[in-house]
């Protein structure tokens, strides 16, 4: 997504083990595990168990989320607010918490990477679309809220194109977890997309 970029926090999770708060500890654990379980695998992301144990890794950081901090906290006035949380020594992940003021939404886009979150605190409205091969662009295809705790996982390329925004009037935090190095998340997440209305209005 290309929202405004926060470093501030921990950069690496070689590091939750000393200053982290135990929640992420613990999240990078799981994670950690859930590719242990996947190691012979090409491809971990492609396994049901590898993303059965991120959507559980996910849902037990959202029981408390009291952990993070007032500046991890914070938006931006004119787009939603990515802070990086912390990022595995390895490149195998990143975790970021997304901050989305009343009306921010995100850019139409597939993903270049696995990725998965959950709502932390507040709403978020997410509309899907599937993707016209033929069109070259996404077509809407159903919109549901994302409440707290609510939980999601998709693997990379045009199947689980959506966007997400923040359609209510108080302030939203978000989850996500990439399946990238953390230097990386501002460039190779999003694959951003046109839907059908602009697809049309331009050939008007």
């Amino acid at each position: 997504m290309a929202g405004a970029f926060s470093t501030s926090a921990v950069e690496s999770a070689a590091a939750c083990s000393t200053c982290a708060p135990e929640p992420l500890k613990r999240l990078c654990a799981a994670l950690d595990a859930a590719f242990e379980q996947s190691a012979d695998a090409v491809d971990p992301s492609q396994r049901a168990a590898f993303a059965s144990g991120v959507r559980a890794a996910l849902a037990e950081a959202a029981a408390d989320c009291a952990w993070l901090s007032a500046a991890q906290r914070e938006g931006a006035t004119d787009t939603y607010r990515r802070h990086l949380l912390a990022a595995d020594p390895l490149g195998r992940y990143a975790i970021a918490a997304l901050v989305w003021a009343p009306g921010q939404a995100s850019p139409i886009h597939a993903h270049q990477t696995w990725c998965g979150y959950v709502v932390l605190d507040g709403g978020l409205s997410e509309t899907v679309y599937s993707w016209c091969d033929a069109q070259k662009c996404a077509s809407e295809t159903r919109t549901h809220p994302r409440e707290r705790g609510a939980v999601s996982f998709v693997r990379a390329g045009r199947g689980g194109i959506h966007r997400l925004g923040n359609a209510s009037d108080a302030l939203a935090v978000s989850l996500h977890i990439y399946g990238v190095e953390g230097a990386q998340i501002a460039t190779h997440v999003n694959d951003l997309l046109e839907d059908s209305h602009a697809a049309e209005n331009a050939l008007v």
